[in-house]
């Protein structure tokens, strides 16, 4: 397991719950404006306090403080010990979130199936016929197609997200994205933050990120098609 860091304590990451944030290395896109680009570019130390036992002995003694646990990273469903992990939180009767860029959907299938994810958020880049500009491996439109039909009929709560970035995002794509997800939940749509990213010479000469009144008017084309669209 590449656990690259971990947040002990949030109050936003898990929807109503205190959460512990556990950050997975290693990532198979290639979004220029991911903000964790240390986790991206592969294997990070794990924190000492982790190592061996570490992270349970640690969930274990917060169990009087935390709610929830999220997984994030990077990538976690690249890790081949995701589903061991998720079976030993929920051993400590810790509820997990999972974020996910949904390129595995027989992962995310099979964590749901036995009940080990409680809540899935997965990241909609852009419309999923032009994911070839952000995917570094093996990942098609079905695959973003079959993970969110999986989510929407069987995670027990979820969302979807996408952060609008101007090169990825306008409202056409918004437009497209919401068809596809049409009755979700959930929808967040997040603004672009240009402060630590993997690729800043990207967004060198480029305004790439929208203004309050701008979210709020891709959040009106998304509103009729989604139970909640939110801006984050």
């Amino acid at each position: 397991m590449n656990l690259g860091g971990i947040q002990k304590n949030s109050f936003i990451d898990y929807p109503g719950k205190i959460s512990c944030v556990l950050f997975l290395s290693g990532c198979n896109f290639d979004c220029p404006y991911c903000h964790n680009p240390s986790l991206v570019k592969g294997p990070a130390e794990c924190p000492p306090f982790l190592k061996g036992e570490g992270l349970y002995e640690f969930l274990k003694n917060r169990r009087d403080f935390l709610d929830g646990v999220v997984i994030t990273g990077g990538e976690p469903t690249l890790q081949k010990d995701l589903f061991n992990l998720c079976e030993t939180i929920k051993g400590l009767a810790y509820p997990i979130k999972l974020d996910t860029n949904g390129s595995r959907p027989w992962d995310v299938k099979r964590l749901i199936e036995h009940d080990l994810v409680d809540y899935v958020a997965m990241d909609i880049k852009t419309d999923p016929v032009h994911y070839d500009s952000l995917s570094r491996g093996s990942c098609s439109t079905d695959d973003i197609l079959s993970s969110i039909a999986i989510i929407m009929e069987s995670a027990p709560e979820y969302e979807f997200r996408t952060t609008c970035v101007r090169q990825f995002v306008d409202e056409g794509v918004i437009k497209n994205i919401v068809k596809l997800i049409k009755g979700a939940h959930l929808y967040a749509l997040q603004s672009f933050q240009e402060t630590e990213v993997l690729h800043p010479e990207f967004f060198r000469d480029d305004h790439s990120g929208y203004s309050e009144d701008e979210m709020m008017y891709l959040k009106s084309v998304a509103d009729p098609w989604v139970n909640k669209c939110v801006v984050r």
